[in-house]
Parts: C-alpha cells; structure tokens; sequence
C-alpha cells in the first residue's frame, strides 16, 4: 500500500519521501514502483517521460526524522497494528513541522484513539485508499472525534487532485467500507466452515450471482487472511457483538501460516510469478 500511494503522489508531480524500515525494504518498494509504471507506459497509459518523472519525485528513506523533515503531509501506511501505529504517530508528532497534517491509511484502526497520542489530533485524519492504488479510484476519508473541518476540506480537495474520489466518513469501528465487507467474507467463511458450499462455489456464486468481479474468498487471500482477522477483531472488539466474531477457521488458517497470496497458500494455492492458482489442497 505504502509504495501504491507514493507512486501515485508522485506521479502528480508532488516531492514524495518513501520511508520504510530498511534499505532492502526500500528497494523492493521502489522496485515495485517502477515495475507499475513499466507496465502503464507497455499499456500507452503514461509516457516514458511520465515514468522518469514519477520516479525522480521519489526519494528513499530509512531514517523517519530525515524523511518526514518539513513535509506537509505524512502518510502512514504500515501493517494493521495499533500498537505500531501508536508508536508511529507518537513519534511523528514529535519531529514532524507543528503545522503538519498526519493521515492513516488504516482500514479499521480508530483514528481518534490514534489522535489521541499526539499533540495534535485536530490535524489526525484517515485516508484509506484501496489496493492497487493506483488503479482504484476510492479514498474513505476518516474524520476522527477532533479532526478539524478544515484539514478535512483540504484532505479531500487533495484527493480530487490525485483522481481520487473521496468520500467522507465517521470514525467508528471499520468505518464503512470493512464495516460492510469484512462480515461479508467472514460470512463466506463460515459458510465454508460449516460445509454448506466449497470454496469454488462459494465465489463463483458471489461473482455470477451478485456481479462481484472476485469471489469473497479469494478476495480475502488478496487482502491477506492475517489482516481481515485484525480487522474482524476490530470490529467484534469495538461493539462487543458475537456476529462480528472472526470464524475459527480463519483463526487457524492465521495461526497456521495460510495468509493468502503472500504467503502462497489460502484459500486458494498460489504459484510465485503466475497469475494463475487453484483451490487448495486443505479444502479439496
């Protein structure tokens, strides 16, 4: 998500820092990025010009002081922990210009709780995009308990100038579009569980029933087992309800190493560097 969101920055022509916890990390993100733009200038979407000058609005950091020095706009994009994310936002407040606007591209996390570590949670804010982000159009904006209407207002007109469709939300747990979905594919799992359809049928149901273009299960792979039993945690967490209750079967898979795509195996078999998969073996 991190490197999605930087190439699209860069890409309209902002000066992007990338900042990760290490040079290798950095390189892949990098790597990723111009592999995007490698295959929008094959498509004749962008130029070979365009890619040259995303690429050059983008520097690498792994030093977050040295990083985020004098930036407008900080976006926090790293792994779906409130405990990492806390400390990110305790520390970015800390060396980030008072003026400084600080987003979360969190998908379930409350934004006021992280505001609530800062100085400064009239300029906390949520902007969650979508994966891939350079090619969904969506940005939930999540305005916590004091997130200014100001810093809101500008949040959203730079959305639009990324061709970005934002859309405005309150901070409660999930927001809106994980609120929505996530029951949805823990549903489907559970489904699965209980043996009522296997995993080709279940999505093939979801696609041609419901015009869903990806099965609920095999979007789960996609999105990562491990961060929709976070997100499921969140919610049953946040409103103590048992219909939010993460299914076992998803917490095995979890525990058991299954977290979808990256790691190679969910509910579907992965094979590294094709497109194509198979359900896999567990569930055959």
């Amino acid at each position: 998500m991190g490197n999605g969101i930087a190439h699209v920055f860069a890409q309209k022509g902002y000066s992007v820092s990338l900042i990760d916890v290490s040079q290798e990390a950095l390189n892949k993100g990098l790597s990723a990025i111009a592999k995007n733009l490698d295959r929008m200038v094959a498509k004749e979407k962008i130029t070979v010009e365009i890619k040259e000058k995303t690429l050059g609005n983008i520097r690498g950091f792994h030093d977050m002081e040295a990083g985020v020095r004098d930036a407008d706009l900080i976006i926090e994009a790293a792994t779906e922990n409130v405990t990492i994310k806390l400390n990110i936002f305790k520390e970015l407040d800390r060396i980030c210009v008072p003026s400084a606007i600080l987003a979360s591209n969190t998908s379930s996390i409350s934004i006021t709780k992280i505001a609530s570590v800062t100085k400064r949670p009239d300029k906390v804010i949520g902007m969650h995009f979508m994966n891939p982000v350079p090619m969904m159009k969506l940005v939930e904006v999540i305005k916590g308990y004091s997130t200014s209407d100001a810093v809101t207002a500008a949040i959203i007109e730079l959305s639009k100038k990324l061709d970005k469709v934002p859309v405005e939300v309150n901070d409660y747990p999930g927001f809106i579009a994980n609120r929505i979905l996530m029951p949805l594919i823990n549903e489907a799992i559970i489904s699965l569980f209980e043996g009522i359809a296997g995993v080709e049928e279940i999505d093939t149901i979801m696609k041609l029933g419901m015009s869903h273009p990806m099965g609920p299960l095999q979007l789960a792979d996609f999105i990562g087992l491990d961060v929709c039993l976070s997100i499921m945690n969140v919610l049953h967490n946040g409103f103590g309800n048992p219909k939010y209750a993460p299914c076992p079967l998803l917490v095995n898979m979890v525990t058991a190493g299954n977290l979808g795509i990256k790691s190679g195996m969910g509910f579907y078999e992965y094979t590294a560097g094709s497109k194509d998969f198979k359900v896999a073996p567990y569930f055959k």
